[in-house]
């Protein structure tokens, strides 16, 4: 018989309790508490946002705060908005019109496969997709804050991202649940150049 991972279920329920559409919200908490990431009056750009758990928490620390995703959000607040659209569409740039923002954030998964090496690559192309938006819509000394899975080719693209910000941590927040082989990239201070 399948048994859920015992962090999994008291993440998953924790999140029912306070109200956040899922259980992703706690990666993010413990990020934010260690980089101390977001501030008041803070533009934030959250790709691959629904349910919207990232939004919620982020409407609370932060100014504006913008999803993109293709599924709809569940959360509605007055300094959240909205893009029904995939971060892949050639005109994402030009959906975000001339915005900047002082962070942006990628909890973005691939639809797995099974195939270790197949979705390592899918979720690096990901990876590689939100960091080209970062790149065009970061202000100068912004946040990226990226998902990705452990592999070889996760370890370059985590040297390209160093190269592009003053530091840049591999962290492993509490609430990933022990079989996965997701990390996050957490870059502070955007060079811009």
């Amino acid at each position: 018989m399948y048994r859920k991972d015992k962090k999994e279920e008291f993440y998953t329920k924790k999140s029912k309790e306070e109200g956040y559409p899922a259980r992703s919200v706690y990666k993010l908490k413990e990020i934010d508490e260690t980089f101390n990431l977001f501030k008041k009056g803070h533009r934030i750009l959250d790709l691959g946002s629904a349910p919207g758990s990232w939004l919620l928490y982020l409407s609370e620390k932060a100014g504006f705060v913008l999803g993109i995703d293709e599924q709809e959000i569940t959360p509605k607040r007055k300094n959240i908005f909205f893009i029904k659209k995939s971060i892949l569409d050639e005109d994402i740039l030009e959906a975000l019109g001339q915005e900047k923002f002082d962070s942006v954030l990628a909890d973005l998964s691939p639809k797995t496969t099974g195939i270790k090496s197949l979705d390592s690559g899918l979720s690096l192309e990901l990876c590689q997709r939100a960091f080209f938006i970062a790149q065009k819509v970061l202000r100068p000394k912004g946040n990226f804050v990226c998902k990705i899975f452990e592999s070889a080719e996760a370890d370059g693209f985590f040297k390209s991202v160093s190269s592009s910000f003053e530091s840049a941590r591999r962290f492993r927040p509490k609430a990933v649940i022990k079989k996965s082989k997701e990390i996050y990239i957490v870059a502070k201070g955007y060079k811009n150049v």
